[in-house]
Formats: structure tokens, sequence, C-alpha cells
């Protein structure tokens, strides 16, 4: 439910979206860095032989 915000109904509503662009993003950029980290940190091992 909506709260009746009149005049201002734009300018919440677009920084409500605003705000949930940029979580997502930097969720987004966490998730990509792990996975790179991930994928370096398993070459590191496989050359160490320590993989398993």
């Amino acid at each position: 439910m909506m709260p009746d915000l009149g005049r201002y109904a734009l300018e919440v509503s677009l920084a409500y979206l605003a705000s949930v662009g940029l979580i997502g993003a930097l969720v987004l950029w966490y998730w990509l860095r792990a996975r790179a980290v991930q994928r370096q940190l398993q070459e590191i091992e496989t050359r160490r032989g320590k993989d398993g």
C-alpha cells in the first residue's frame, strides 16, 4: 500500500527506483567479482597441485 505522496509522488518513486537499481548493481558487481576470484583461486590451486 503506497501512502499518498501528493505532488512529490514522482520524485519519491524515482528515488526508490534509483536506490533499488544501485543495490542491484552492487549485488551484481559483487557476484561477478566473487566468480572471478573463485576462478583465479582454482587456477592457483591447480598449478600448485592441490586440486581436489
